[in-house]
C-alpha cells in the first residue's frame, strides 16, 4: 500500500507523522520506503545523518524533473529506506507548467517499478497543492490528511478534499481518503472545538487515534531520530503505536 501524508498548511506535524509511521512499521519488521517530496527535506534531514553531502542527482529531484529512477538510500532505522528531497524541488511548479508529458505521473511511473519490494510506501507531501502533491496523489492508494487545532487548519481540509476528488476523477480512479489524523492535541478550548467541528463535518473519516502535543516528538527530530528510537516510552510513541494498530495491523 502506498500512502500520501498530506496537509495544505505547514506546521501541522505532517513530517512527524510521516517519519513516525514509517519508522514504527519498520521497527515491526515491515519493509518500508519513505519518499520525501517536500522541498524543505525535513524527513530526509532526520533519517539521513549524511544528508548534507547528498548531491541533487541522488534525490527525488532526478525523478520528478529528469524522469530517472528513484534514488533510494538506506536510513539508520533497520528496514526503512528513503528517497530524499532537495531544496531545488521548490522550482518544480515553474518547470513542469509547460511540460508536455504526463507530468502528474512521473513519480508513479518509477514507483510502480520498485513498489513490490516494500510492504508499505509513505510519501511526505509538501504543505501546498502543487505538481509535487499531484504526483504523490497519482502514485498513492490512500491519502492521510494531517490536521492540527485551529480554525484555518480545519478549514484547509475542504480544499485538500477537493484536490483528492479531482485526482480521483482525472488521474487515479482508485485513490481513497485514508483518514483525517488529528495532531498536536492539547487540553484547550481550541482543540475541543476543532475536534467537534471535524466530527460534525467528516464523521468516521476522522481517525480514532489522536496524537498529543508532545515535546519528545520535537526533541527526537532535533536529535535526528524517530520517536521510537529517541524515547519509546513517550506519549507520542504510544500514540503512534496505537495509530499503526488502527491503520495497518
Amino acid at each position: 500500500m502506498i500512502y500520501s501524508i498530506a496537509s495544505q498548511k505547514g506546521g501541522t506535524g505532517k513530517t512527524t507523522a510521516s517519519i513516525s509511521l514509517s519508522a514504527g512499521l519498520a521497527r515491526q519488521e515491515k519493509k518500508v520506503l519513505l519518499i520525501d517530496v517536500d522541498s524543505q527535506a525535513n524527513s530526509s534531514k532526520v533519517l539521513l545523518h549524511h544528508y548534507t553531502s547528498i548531491p541533487v542527482e541522488e534525490t527525488i529531484y532526478r525523478t520528478i524533473l529528469d524522469r530517472k529512477p528513484l534514488a533510494i538510500h538506506k536510513t539508520h532505522v533497520p528496514n526503512l529506506d528513503i528517497v530524499p528531497s532537495h531544496i531545488l524541488l521548490s522550482n518544480t511548479d515553474v518547470e513542469l507548467t509547460n511540460a508536455m508529458d504526463h507530468r502528474e505521473a512521473r513519480l508513479k511511473r518509477e514507483l510502480d517499478i520498485i513498489k513490490s519490494q516494500y510492504d508499505y510506501v509513505f510519501i511526505d507531501c509538501p504543505p501546498a497543492l502543487s505538481w509535487l502533491t499531484l504526483n504523490a496523489f497519482t502514485a498513492s492508494d490512500k491519502v492521510i490528511v494531517v490536521v492540527s487545532p485551529g480554525y484555518f487548519e480545519v478549514d484547509s481540509i475542504a480544499q485538500l478534499s477537493k484536490t483528492i476528488a479531482e485526482v480521483k476523477e482525472f488521474f487515479n480512479a482508485n485513490l481513497q481518503l485514508g483518514g483525517l489524523l488529528f495532531n498536536m492535541s492539547d487540553p484547550t478550548v481550541n482543540t475541543v472545538n476543532s475536534l467537534r467541528i471535524l466530527r460534525e463535518m467528516y464523521g468516521t473519516a476522522l481517525l480514532n487515534t489522536i496524537i498529543p502535543r508532545n515535546t519528545d516528538l520535537r526533541d527526537a527530530h532535533f536529535n535526528k531520530q524517530d520517536i521510537f528510537g529517541y524515547n519509546p516510552h513517550a506519549k507520542g510513541a504510544a500514540a503512534y503505536r496505537k495509530l499503526i494498530q488502527e491503520l495497518f495491523l
